[in-house]
């Protein structure tokens, strides 16, 4: 009984600990994806909407918001990724709605407004295609530590574009806050959008 006894004070501490450790790191969001919280980049965005309305990240405040950058002429990737994105947001059902989904094209030469405009919410009519002029474009994959360079062609028109295939995720306030895989988004993204959606913000 004496064993009993003083075994009994630890068991308790134990419990108490493991409770502990529990709450704490159930207070931090349990992402699928790669948690960018706090990095000192991602924080400006200034194009122009392919219906040529101006936007900024803080156009957007109140949505959580998946970005990529990408280019419509891109063959594999770009409408890879933008197709994974729009099934992840359907599986949101009314939450969708609450989400807002940009496309940055590093192409702003090929890329035309009337071109954004068809391609971007064929995906689905939500989205939104972005773009600037050159000097624009990669100021803002610069502030986003996006690489894009591009690649010649047989023509001068013909030239492809090799870049970072990341999708970003900002939550409601406008703060980066996701970095996913291209590989990644097809099993990570809806849930992790799920996470940020119930935030306070």
């Amino acid at each position: 009984m004496r064993f009993l006894r003083s075994a009994v004070p630890v068991w308790v501490a134990a419990c108490i600990a493991v409770l502990v450790l529990g709450a704490c790191e159930g207070g931090k969001p349990q992402f699928k994806s790669t948690d960018i919280t706090g990095a000192p980049y991602g924080k400006s965005l200034a194009l122009t909407g392919y219906d040529g309305r101006p936007r900024t990240l803080a156009d957007f405040r109140g949505k959580v918001v998946v970005l990529f950058f990408g280019y419509t002429q891109c063959p594999d990737v770009c409408p890879t990724t933008l197709a994974e994105v729009a099934r992840a947001i359907k599986t949101l059902g009314a939450d969708a709605d609450r989400v807002q989904v940009l496309f940055v094209t590093l192409d702003p030469e090929r890329d035309t407004p009337q071109i954004l405009a068809q391609y971007v919410p064929a995906f689905d009519p939500r989205f939104i295609g972005l773009y600037g002029d050159l000097e624009a474009t990669r100021a803002v994959a610069k502030d986003f530590k996006v690489f894009f360079e591009k690649r010649p062609g047989s023509t001068p028109g013909s030239y492809s574009i090799d870049h970072s295939a990341q999708v970003y995720v900002l939550d409601k306030k406008g703060q980066l806050r996701l970095f996913v895989r291209h590989e990644r988004i097809a099993t990570d993204l809806a849930h992790d959008l799920r996470i940020l959606l119930e935030e306070a913000g």
